[in-house]
């Protein structure tokens, strides 16, 4: 029986085919002659107890540059799909939210999300993070200017960030001896309007951020450390960070136990956790990436085992 696959994504045009880690779980999909549809969240609708969508009907290239050829578009009951991912890109507002609803309704009724969408819409990807207090190193999360100063002062250097941010945008080192350091402060929260995570400053960040992609909460042996450029706090590659790959040391498995158990839990089928030195800083679920640089690296192939697991644990047709 042919599995036909969903992806809600953003726009195909806006795909780095060589970069991204959705095209590399569509590359996979096809070679196992999956049917692929690929829908958008402005595509999708409740319809009394069903929900619809208009999805497009997707083909990779063969070509050098694995363009994707769209194909015929139709509306589709989610349901008479076998399996969706959720794919889309933050930003995580209200729209991705409503979006999170409409598929844990699809969810409930039969066809697997993965990630799950009500884990989506419940844990943010910083704020998970703080689950593992013994993984993490000191952190504050408020939008109280007091309460980042007090924690600045206690801890002297630290990393301050928005909880909705991506890619490294608005990361901020704050020293308490800086006489930025009130402007700084005023700036990442909107003067007191939005909330931030302040983590003390990890001596080793200059040796890099390590992305662990972890499906069905089980590591992948190999880690993508992403080595900020000179005079750079953010090591993201989007930030100017140089990539390798390095294999997984004791404690980075020591961590990946203690937070593959709960993301089995909260049904995360495919999450990236960041590990700066000793210290988990950010569990992904959104939309990790990092698949297409471990594979040209290692010789994997992550998608594979990706939808190896899936096919195990969702799809078990008669």
């Amino acid at each position: 029986m042919t599995i036909r696959l969903g992806v809600v994504m953003d726009p195909l045009g806006n795909l780095n085919v060589h970069k991204d880690s959705t095209f590399a779980m569509l590359l996979e999909a096809q070679h196992r002659n999956w049917n692929i549809f690929h829908l958008q969240s402005s595509d999708l609708y409740l319809s009394d107890t069903a929900v619809m969508g208009k999805a497009t009907s997707i083909s990779l290239q063969s070509d050098p540059a694995h363009r994707i050829k769209p194909g015929d578009q139709t509306i589709e009951d989610l349901n008479e799909l076998d399996v969706i991912l959720m794919r889309k890109d933050p930003p995580f507002d209200m729209e991705y939210i409503y979006t999170t609803y409409l598929l844990e309704h699809v969810h409930q009724s039969g066809t697997p999300v993965i990630n799950h969408p009500a884990s989506l819409r419940n844990a943010n990807e910083k704020l998970l993070a703080t689950r593992f207090p013994e993984c993490t190193v000191p952190f504050v999360v408020s939008r109280n200017r007091g309460a980042l100063g007090d924690f600045v002062d206690e801890y002297k250097k630290t990393v301050i960030k928005p909880l909705d941010s991506m890619a490294g945008d608005s990361v901020f080192c704050v020293r308490h001896d800086d006489p930025n350091r009130n402007v700084i402060l005023e700036t990442v929260t909107r003067h007191g309007a939005q909330t931030v995570m302040a983590q003390k400053l990890i001596a080793d960040y200059q040796k890099g951020d390590k992305r662990i992609l972890l499906i069905d909460g089980e590591p992948v042996p190999h880690a993508l450390l992403r080595i900020p450029a000179q005079g750079e706090l953010r090591a993201n590659l989007a930030k100017g960070g140089t990539a390798q790959s390095v294999a997984l040391t004791q404690r980075d498995r020591w961590i990946c136990e203690q937070v593959g158990a709960e993301l089995k839990t909260m049904q995360i089928d495919f999450a990236g956790i960041d590990v700066i030195g000793d210290y988990l800083t950010e569990i992904n679920i959104t939309s990790p990436t990092g698949i297409r640089e471990l594979d040209r690296m290692c010789n994997l192939n992550i998608a594979a085992t990706l939808l190896d697991s899936i096919e195990k644990r969702h799809l078990h047709h008669p």
